[in-house]
């Protein structure tokens, strides 16, 4: 049975926890992983266990309190995770912000240093510390959840882009340095979804034209 630590930092409107967070977390728990949930919302955590206990019956599911950028806080998600279930065999890192639209010259520092605190650091620094926990363990696996941004810049989305370039980048490397512990480290870069966090493309008439026109498969 595998033990699983979900940390997913919902910034944005509640829909954002029912889609790709949410969705990475049922279906691991219908192939029987034991998840961990977490959010920097306490109402965010209580709904979205609520919501895995009643649609995958039987499965194992807890929840706590995590801000990524905030270290007591990383540390504590880790605590409960070995706490309830004994182990972490994997670990996805989906939290993410973009605080801001436009020109990336316009971006603060303020929120540069938010979106890398956020979209890269904590990934970091949770790997960091998870890791040397799943070579004990004889293995594992790590999944960074990235961005078609990463790899082709977004309209108004360039310090978010650049934020997940290096995700990809960090991915690379620890795949490289962690492979022979057993452990797996791979990045999946989703395009456009439809959550409230991607709103603002997608519910463009244009641009969302543009999307389905790119897309090899028209949506």
């Amino acid at each position: 049975m595998m033990r699983f630590s979900w940390e997913l930092d919902c910034h944005y409107k509640a829909e954002v926890c029912k889609w790709i967070g949410l969705a990475i977390a049922k279906q691991l728990a219908r192939d029987g992983a034991k998840v961990m949930i977490s959010s920097r919302n306490k109402e965010k955590v209580t709904a979205a266990v609520s919501q895995l206990e009643k649609e995958e019956q039987g499965c194992s599911v807890k929840g706590v309190v995590c801000h990524v950028a905030n270290p007591e806080h990383r540390k504590n998600l880790i605590e409960q995770t070995l706490h309830h279930f004994g182990g972490i065999d994997i670990l996805v890192s989906n939290a993410a912000v973009n605080p801001v639209v436009g020109p990336i010259l316009k971006v603060s520092e303020e929120a540069w240093d938010k979106i890398f605190d956020v979209n890269v650091k904590s990934s970091f620094l949770l790997a960091k510390d998870i890791i040397p926990l799943m070579k004990k363990r004889g293995g594992g696996s790590v999944i960074f959840i990235a961005s078609t941004a990463a790899f082709k810049p977004m309209l108004g989305a360039g310090a978010y882009g650049v934020s997940k370039t290096a995700l990809v980048g960090l991915t690379n490397v620890l795949a490289k340095e962690c492979g022979h512990m057993g452990v797996r480290v791979n990045c999946v870069a989703p395009g456009v979804i439809k959550t409230s966090f991607s709103e603002k493309y997608w519910r463009n008439d244009s641009l969302g034209e543009f999307f389905y026109q790119v897309n090899p498969l028209g949506r």
